[in-house]
């Protein structure tokens, strides 16, 4: 492996990180409450709030704009 990595942590249930219970409270949208596969998404701000939360199918060439106005 050529990258970092991180361990494994809990996105849903009862021993989920607390980075995802927030993110997943402020932006539950269509997808629910709920991460439903890897390579969910959120975009955040630089004030930490969540802007929106992009599916796993979504790749991040379709949402640079987004972030590119938010920089």
């Amino acid at each position: 492996m050529t990258f970092p990595q991180f361990d494994k942590i809990d996105v849903n249930g009862e021993n989920e990180a607390p980075l995802y219970t927030f993110l997943k409270s402020q932006e539950g949208g269509l997808m629910g409450g709920r991460i439903k596969w890897n390579f969910t998404k959120f975009l955040v701000d630089r004030d930490g709030n969540v802007v929106t939360r992009f599916a796993p199918t979504k790749v991040p060439a379709d949402i640079e704009a987004k972030i590119a106005a938010l920089l």
